[in-house]
């Protein structure tokens, strides 16, 4: 069944301080955001009628922005009560939630501190990221061409639009093989993430991850990091290289949209779907549900 375009949905979106419809929250085509990437955005999730970790994703949004040179007009408490509100006027409880900010159109050209910054969040129904029936047996990964870059290159602790670049064209080229993803390496040829969601490694029992220094040291990594430390289990960051991924025993990735999920094989390696994957997977999906205050 064909998906409905996403400037087809229905609704309202939160656009500079005002509810809008849907159809009618839009931008000129020569928007800086659109040519030169000046735009940064958050990926949230709600679930029972409550955004998961909201005012932390808030906070790297503006932080995004400090980092690419601008300053959201709005503050953390502003949007926050902006996407409480937007979320009821949807009439949704398990839904995306996308804050984004991004300089307008006042000027054309990489130089642009005079421009409008603009700030819109949408909300809509989405479901798993990856196949559920795939998500259960484990993902397939790709090894993706391209690699995460130098900080000294490119903003990478900001969750900013440019930098997904070279994450669409890794998923798109992981699709295309039959893969549902791809692992990206840094520049330093060193295991980095997936092209949206941050991975870990289990060896003996030990819990192996990353360390995030030149991509994004996500929520729900952190989260799932606090999850795993209540189990007692034992968790190593630490630099990775490729060649160890021949003698882990299972994998999983972790961010907004993909949850946990585990995988099976990436390139030529394989994984099994073990019981400390499946026990964050399911601490993870019971940490997000609302907390009900206990009857009196």
């Amino acid at each position: 069944m064909a998906s409905v375009p996403f400037d087809q949905l229905q609704g309202y979106i939160w656009m500079n301080g005002e509810f809008v419809e849907w159809a009618d929250a839009r931008i000129h085509v020569l928007t800086h955001g659109l040519h030169y990437a000046s735009a940064v955005f958050e990926g949230e999730r709600a679930y029972g009628g409550e955004i998961f970790k909201l005012t932390e994703h808030t906070e790297r949004l503006h932080e995004s922005a400090r980092i690419l040179g601008f300053k959201i007009p709005w503050s953390v408490e502003e949007i926050d009560a902006a996407c409480r509100e937007l979320l009821t006027r949807q009439g949704l409880e398990d839904a995306y939630v996308r804050p984004i900010a991004w300089r307008g159109s006042e000027m054309m050209g990489v130089s642009a501190q005079n421009n409008k910054i603009n700030t819109a969040i949408a909300i809509w129904q989405w479901p798993n990221y990856f196949d559920p029936a795939q998500r259960l047996k484990g993902i397939r990964l790709d090894i993706a061409e391209y690699r995460r870059p130098d900080p000294r290159t490119a903003p990478s602790k900001s969750k900013a639009a440019g930098l997904y670049m070279i994450c669409t064209l890794s998923k798109h080229a992981a699709e295309a093989k039959g893969y549902a993803d791809a692992l990206m390496l840094d520049w330093r040829g060193q295991v980095a993430e997936a092209t949206g969601a941050n991975i870990f490694f289990v060896k003996d029992d030990i819990i192996h991850t990353p360390t995030p220094d030149c991509f994004l040291d996500g929520i729900t990594r952190r989260t799932v990091i606090e999850l795993a430390q209540r189990r007692g289990y034992e968790i190593v960051e630490r630099v990775i290289q490729p060649e160890e991924l021949a003698g882990f025993e299972q994998c999983f990735l972790t961010g907004t949209a993909a949850e946990v999920t585990p995988v099976s094989e990436i390139g030529p390696y394989s994984f099994t779907v073990g019981e400390i994957a499946t026990n964050l997977m399911n601490d993870y999906m019971a940490e997000v549900q609302p907390k009900k205050m206990a009857a009196e």
